[in-house]
C-alpha cells in the first residue's frame, strides 16, 4: 500500500528515490502497510511540491499557456460532472428507470422505455471528449467538441440528438448554481480557451497519461452504478472534498514555487460559478448567505496571488 503514496511524486523522482522512500517507511513503521494519517498528508504534500517544481523547471512552454491548459481541463471537468451518470448509462446500455438524473424532460435512449421522446446521445459525451483531448494535449480536437457544446446548449429545444439536455435541481452543496448545458458562459469560455491553445503552437502543450482518466471512470461508476445523482448529498460531499483538495494542492504548488500558473484555473472556475450565482440568485441551496458563498468562491484568488508574490520575494532575497 505504501507504493500508492509514490503516485503523488513525478516519475523521475520515483525512479531515483522511490525504493529509498519505501525502505524508510518500512523501517519507521514496521508491520504496517499504511503510515499514520499525518505522515500520509506530509508525503502527499511533498509529492505535490515535487510535481510543481518539476513543472516550473520545464521551460518548454510559458507559464500562462500551461495555466490556460489547466483552466480548460478544469472547465471540461466542471461541465462533465452533472452528466456522469448519464454517460455511464449510455455506455453500458443501462435503463436508468426512476434514477434518470432526477429529471424527465431530457428524453430516453432507444433501448430504454421512458415516458418522453427518444434522444440518441448524452450531452456528457461532449465535455468528456473535450477533457480527453485536452489531457493528451490536442486542443484542435477539443475545440470542435467545445463548439458543439455551445450549439447543443443554444439550440437544444425540439431536437432528438441530445434531447432537451440540462440539469434540474439544486446546486451542489450551496456554493454554486447548477451548471447546465444552457449555460453558454461555461461552454463559451471553454471554447475560447481551446481556441487560444490551438493558436499557440499546440505541440508545446503538456501531454498527460491516460491514467488521469481513472478517477473519471471511477466517478462514472459511483454515479451510474450506484445511482448517485449529482444533486444527492453523497455526491455533493464528495465533490466538495475533491474541490477542497484541489484548492489545497494549488496553494501548496504556488507556495513551493511562487508560480502564477495555478491561479488561472482557480480564477476560471470561480468566474464561471460566480456568474451563475449572479444570473440565477435563487437557483442554488440557501444553506449559506449569498455573500458568504461569493466570498468562498473568490477568496482563494487573492490568497494564491499573495502566496506567489511572497514566495518570489523570498527567492529574490536569497
Amino acid at each position: 500500500m505504501n507504493r500508492l503514496l509514490l503516485a503523488a511524486y513525478p516519475e523521475p523522482y520515483r525512479s531515483r528515490h522511490g525504493e529509498e522512500l519505501l525502505a524508510c517507511l518500512a523501517e519507521a513503521y514496521p508491520g504496517r502497510s499504511w503510515p499514520p494519517p499525518r505522515e500520509v498528508a506530509a508525503l502527499a504534500c511533498a509529492g505535490v511540491q515535487a510535481r510543481a517544481r518539476a513543472v516550473v523547471d520545464d521551460t518548454v512552454r510559458p507559464w500562462w499557456l500551461d495555466g490556460i491548459h489547466l483552466a480548460a481541463l478544469a472547465l471540461a471537468a466542471l461541465a462533465l460532472v452533472p452528466y456522469l451518470q448519464d454517460v455511464w448509462h449510455w455506455a453500458l446500455h443501462i435503463d436508468p428507470g426512476q434514477h434518470a438524473i432526477a429529471f424527465h424532460f431530457s428524453g430516453w435512449y432507444p433501448w430504454a422505455g421512458g415516458p418522453t421522446r427518444i434522444r440518441l446521445l448524452p450531452y456528457g459525451l461532449l465535455p468528456l471528449g473535450c477533457l480527453i483531448a485536452l489531457l493528451r494535449g490536442r486542443p484542435w480536437i477539443a475545440l470542435p467538441a467545445a463548439a458543439a457544446m455551445i450549439w447543443a446548449g443554444a439550440t437544444s429545444h425540439g431536437r432528438t440528438l441530445f434531447g432537451d439536455e440540462g440539469k434540474a435541481g439544486l446546486g451542489y452543496y450551496g456554493l454554486g448554481t447548477p451548471i447546465t448545458a444552457h449555460d453558454l458562459v461555461l461552454s463559451g469560455t471553454l471554447c475560447t480557451a481551446c481556441a487560444v491553445l490551438t493558436a499557440c503552437r499546440p505541440s508545446r502543450l503538456r501531454r498527460r497519461s491516460y491514467r488521469w482518466l481513472v478517477p473519471v471512470v471511477l466517478a462514472m461508476y459511483v454515479a451510474g452504478g450506484l445511482h448517485i445523482i449529482s444533486v444527492s448529498p453523497t455526491f455533493q460531499r464528495g465533490l466538495f472534498a475533491l474541490e477542497v483538495a484541489a484548492l489545497i494542492a494549488a496553494w501548496v504548488a504556488t507556495a513551493s514555487t511562487g508560480d502564477y500558473r495555478w491561479l488561472i484555473p482557480v480564477a476560471a472556475v470561480a468566474f464561471i460559478r460566480t456568474q451563475a450565482i449572479v444570473i440565477q440568485p435563487q437557483g442554488f441551496m440557501q444553506s449559506l448567505p449569498n455573500l458568504v458563498v461569493l466570498v468562498l468562491l473568490i477568496a482563494p484568488l487573492p490568497v494564491l496571488a499573495i502566496t506567489a508574490q511572497r514566495r518570489q520575494g523570498q527567492a529574490l532575497a536569497q
